[in-house]
């Protein structure tokens, strides 16, 4: 009986909680920098703003460019924000979020080949970037302090 009305409590709660908005992201907003040794990367974002956050990263080594993405983060077809990456300026892939906390947001697009999941998560001048497979494995991490 208290599995239930716990399932019940839980039901209402979700039901209860406004849709996120490209807004709730702004604390991403800013430059980012990691970097060791000769290798670093760079990510930037813009505010929210008109519903659209922009953004670009790239990487390098010393004074040699080696990747770059255009980056944005504008409420999909449904109005659940979507994380839309251009690596090298190539063919858009949209990653829907599917999880937001207060500092912290996870998009997935499990049709993607690899990552299917894109995690971000802040701490103060922090910023953790995962990408993964949607079940967490494979992970690849970048944690980059605020410019």
């Amino acid at each position: 009986m208290k599995a239930i009305f716990a399932m019940a409590a839980a039901a209402v709660l979700t039901a209860a909680s406004p849709a996120a908005t490209v807004d709730d992201l702004a604390w991403m907003a800013g430059q980012w920098i990691r970097e060791e040794g000769e290798r670093w990367t760079e990510e930037s974002w813009t505010g929210p703003r008109g519903g659209v956050m922009l953004g670009h990263s790239r990487s390098g080594r010393g004074d040699s460019l080696r990747e770059f993405e255009f980056l944005r983060i504008a409420a999909g077809a449904d109005g659940t924000p979507a994380y839309i990456a251009q690596p090298g300026g190539g063919a858009p892939v949209a990653f829907q979020l599917v999880r937001r906390e207060d500092m912290r947001a996870i998009f997935e697009n499990a049709a993607h080949d690899y990552p299917q999941r894109i995690e971000y998560v802040r701490d103060g001048d922090t910023m953790t970037a995962t990408i993964s497979a949607i079940d967490g494995s494979k992970p690849m991490r970048w944690t980059f302090r605020r410019r």
